[in-house]
């Protein structure tokens, strides 16, 4: 009994110096430099994390100016995270996207203002039943102009609803591209039960309140 006792104490102890190295990696991705993204062929690229990347993902797509958008990873502490290892909230990466735009057709503002229009803006770690960190809404900023935006605009809609928005702001250092069976899913699977009953219907709340002529087609 001694014996389990002291290897009970001693991986108690390995398990709380571990989370404290974690917490402190965290740390230093929510306090880093940002990272900015240069124009490719004359197009930008922004990050968002809401929920299942597989609903954000069809809902920058009906977005006029959005030419791609692409499913990973991001804000976490580690390398080469995956799907497995991010739902363990370990990583400190939530789901998130890369959306490749148009900045003269559609600005970073109006890709904010879809950001929290998509969404609950109030629920903390998740969005509808998806629960967890890895679920977490997040807006990164590249620089100081895009924070400014943020901060508005989130401050704003919470004197609007008058309570706390959940979105955490963090600056951007890298975007992990997810496992290819997580690409154009809704797309490629308009018959499975989780695009039929939360992915759609999220996107239709969406476009039923976005203005109508910042939208591509509806479905």
């Amino acid at each position: 009994m001694k014996n389990y006792i002291t290897l009970l104490i001693i991986a108690l102890a390995f398990s709380c110096q571990n989370t404290a190295q974690s917490n402190d990696k965290q740390k230093a991705v929510i306090n880093a430099t940002p990272v900015e993204v240069p124009l490719e062929k004359g197009k930008a690229k922004a990050y968002f994390a809401s929920g299942c990347f597989w609903c954000v993902e069809a809902v920058y797509e009906s977005i006029k100016g959005v030419d791609e958008v692409i499913n990973g990873y991001s804000g976490g502490h580690t390398d080469n995270p995956t799907y497995n290892a991010s739902n363990t909230g370990r990583t400190g990466h939530a789901e998130a996207v890369e959306v490749i735009y148009d900045p003269k057709v559609v600005s970073f503002s109006t890709l904010v203002d879809a950001y929290f229009a998509s969404q609950n803006p109030t629920q903390v770690n998740g969005q509808g039943p998806d629960r967890g960190s890895q679920y977490r809404s997040i807006i990164f900023y590249q620089n100081d102009a895009q924070k400014a935006v943020i901060l508005e605009k989130k401050e704003a809609l919470a004197k609007q609803l008058d309570a706390k928005i959940a979105a955490e702001i963090y600056p951007f250092q890298k975007f992990w591209v997810a496992e290819d069976y997580h690409q154009n899913y809704e797309r490629l699977h308009p018959n499975n039960s989780y695009i039929r009953n939360v992915s759609i219907p999220r996107l239709k709340r969406f476009q039923s309140k976005f203005p109508e002529e910042l939208l591509k087609e509806k479905h």
